[in-house]
């Protein structure tokens, strides 16, 4: 078993408004000492309250699926005799309502680019090295949502 850990800290910079909402300026550490500025969405929480130069969790989120099923794919890719020269995703994670009445990632798209040293492999070991990265890539596999590959 793993077990992983961040800081998470806010402190109050102002007051609530009259429908509720409060500044959600707030940081992440971890071990390493990296620490990122995070923030309610503007998608989900007006201005003031929500600070758009921050990370929201929702993007978090997404860009945390993307980054597992690349350094799954590397990986794959490597043992595969393949040398990647690079990799690029434009994931999209689209939040609605269920049928439970939650609101929740229904669908998290990843678009990933790959540029391959000495020619591209085959259509069908690309889709392969795609499947290998989704089926171990554990954040997708912690999550409801469908996880769904577009390479590029």
């Amino acid at each position: 078993m793993k077990t992983f850990t961040a800081h998470v800290e806010w402190t109050r910079q102002g007051p609530a408004s009259d429908s509720g909402h409060y500044p959600s300026g707030h940081q992440w550490t971890f071990d390493g000492g990296s620490t990122v500025r995070v923030a309610a969405s503007p998608l989900s929480m007006p201005e003031p309250y929500a600070v758009p130069s921050h990370v929201d969790p929702e993007e978090a989120l997404v860009a945390a699926t993307s980054s597992c099923h690349m350094m799954f794919f590397l990986y794959f890719a490597h043992k595969a005799g393949l040398t990647v020269l690079s990799y690029e995703d434009a994931p999209e994670g689209t939040m609605e309502r269920t049928e439970d009445g939650c609101v929740a990632f229904t669908k998290i798209k990843l678009r990933p680019t790959v540029k391959y040293e000495g020619g591209e492999p085959s259509p069908e070991q690309v889709k392969d090295l795609h499947e290998k990265a989704h089926n171990n890539c554990f954040i997708a596999n912690s999550i409801k949502a469908d996880v769904e590959v577009l390479p590029g």
